[in-house]
């Protein structure tokens, strides 16, 4: 039968009444601490009431006071306990609690069988709140009540992960709705994202609820949409702010040194491994691991992922044990796991080309990033958050005399029409060039459109070669090459249909104007 690990606060009531039994002098040090008249009787304490009714093979006592008096208090307990001394600005804020707590209870270490119990009497009722939804969740556990002499073991009738979470799983909308609230720069660590949009409102709610949870977490979304970003506001929104992220990208390294880059090799263990090696898991121990292009692991690499991401029996989420490579010993670390892809890993499963349990394993929280096209109004505030970043670094950086660049008010319309395929990255990449590069230090139409067309993805695919066949419908083509033409002009011309007319060799701007219209191209109507 397994024995009961005991994890309780120690509260007002407990010191009361140790000092009950203290001569006046102490006492006095006690009342100017607990703020209370010692002269009523205040019992046996929740504490001293639990351990005399119940038995425990460790006593874990964290204690928010001065240790001194932490310390008398276990003395006067006279049971053999392990105190962890913790510091809480405001003990009735729940997300401190939860930062104090969850590391404390994944570092314990449970046998087989035996019972993880909290005591919810101690403290404040948010500290016994953060115990019962951790004890229905994460941290499965008894939970025990005291009043004077009499203890109690408190059932709660639901469980968290089976009755609460698939009814509200059944109503998505209404369940993350309130994570719009706020905007990124009113959250803790999320400040340097960018936009006030509903889209990118839901993303960051959804990365901030994850932030504080040890869960792996796969963030997904289009080229350039800010995957590693979020990655690292995720991390320094949670408890394992205070060290820094590691990254990964997967993609970037050959396969066949992939498995050394993450898991480390000891000397020998292949040619060229002439000395021993941390990977990346050893070196974010405490910390976070960001995989960006998780999709590109191969399927051997995939099924050591998969055995390192399984946490060993009665060891908190975040235990990962792995070896390294040529090596004979097992290393244990605690490392928090987030993922990132622009690919589509449940088409991918399907075609054998990733696992479905690492899939499951990995995204345990997804956070799907919007790309910039459904950003509503976040466009501008982006171009004019990047921009004056980019006048500081080319002014700090430079001695050509480079004078600060700005937007002029048909540059942000003109901006405002294009799709940006390439998203936030595109748009970086589009301003600096066009920032070097002009002339003025208004920056037209004509500036930006001429770095879209330089960048890398941009330029014309050689349609007298693209295959024939397999869906290939000549109608289609032709109508893409001629979208793709007028969209350049509508763009170099700062959406006037006149000048873009001109521009593409057409007579009549009614003619353009009708092809704008059949294509479904977006534009502003010229003002007359």
């Amino acid at each position: 039968m397994g024995q009961q690990i005991l994890v309780s606060w120690i509260g007002h009531a407990d010191l009361r009444a140790m000092a009950a039994s203290l001569p006046a002098s102490e006492r006095r040090a006690v009342a100017e601490v607990v703020r209370t008249n010692m002269d009523d009787d205040q019992g046996t304490g929740p504490v001293k009431a639990l351990l005399d009714k119940e038995k425990f093979k460790q006593i874990h006592l964290l204690s928010n006071y001065d240790p001194v008096i932490t310390k008398q208090f276990v003395g006067w307990l006279k049971r053999r306990c392990v105190t962890h001394q913790v510091k809480l600005p405001n003990p009735s804020e729940h997300g401190q609690i939860l930062d104090v707590v969850r590391p404390l209870l994944a570092a314990i270490k449970l046998e087989e069988d035996d019972e993880l119990c909290f005591h919810l009497s101690p403290g404040t009722p948010a500290m016994a709140a953060i115990w019962i939804l951790l004890g229905k969740s994460q941290f499965p556990a008894k939970l025990f009540q005291s009043h004077w002499d009499k203890v109690w073991q408190t059932k709660i009738p639901f469980d968290i992960a089976t009755d609460v979470l698939p009814q509200l799983l059944r109503e998505p909308d209404r369940l993350w709705q309130h994570l719009a609230a706020k905007a990124p720069q009113e959250i803790r660590g999320f400040e340097g994202i960018v936009g006030k949009s509903e889209a990118i409102r839901m993303a960051v709610g959804r990365a901030q609820r994850a932030a504080i949870h040890d869960v792996p977490v796969l963030i997904l979304g289009e080229t350039g949409t800010g995957k590693e970003m979020f990655a690292e506001a995720i991390h320094y929104a949670s408890h394992r702010r205070d060290k820094a992220p590691i990254l990964i990208n997967c993609a970037a390294i050959p396969g066949n040194l992939l498995e050394s880059e993450l898991f480390g090799h000891v000397e020998g263990a292949f040619t060229g491994a002439t000395k021993k090696r941390k990977g990346a898991f050893e070196l974010a121990h405490g910390s976070t691991l960001f995989l960006d292009e998780i999709g590109e692991c191969d399927l051997n690499l995939q099924a050591t992922l998969l055995r390192v991401l399984q946490p060993p029996p009665k060891e908190g989420p975040c235990c990962r044990v792995f070896r390294p490579v040529g090596g004979e010993k097992d290393v244990k670390v605690d490392v928090r796991i987030v993922a990132a892809t622009n690919k589509d890993l449940t088409k991918a499963v399907e075609k054998g080309e990733f696992r479905e349990d690492l899939l499951y394993r990995l995204s345990i929280v997804t956070v799907k990033l919007p790309p910039l096209r459904e950003r509503d109004n976040d466009l501008i505030m982006l171009a004019d958050s990047i921009l004056l970043d980019i006048n500081h670094r080319l002014r700090k950086r430079t001695e050509t005399g480079y004078q600060d660049k700005s937007l002029s008010e048909d540059t942000k319309r003109f901006m405002q029409r294009y799709h940006w395929p390439g998203n936030v990255r595109e748009l970086s990449n589009a301003l600096l060039q066009s920032a070097v590069m002009a002339e003025d230090t208004t920056l037209r139409p004509h500036d930006i459109a001429a770095a879209i067309a330089d960048l890398p993805g941009r330029k014309s695919d050689d349609v007298l070669n693209c295959a024939l066949g397999d869906g290939f419908a000549i109608d289609t083509k032709l109508d893409e090459i001629q979208a793709h033409f007028i969209r350049r002009a509508m763009i170099e011309a700062g959406g006037k249909v006149t000048k873009a007319a001109k521009l593409l060799g057409m007579k009549h701007y009614q003619t353009l104007s009708a092809q704008l219209d059949r294509l479904g191209i977006e534009y502003e109507a010229e003002e007359s």
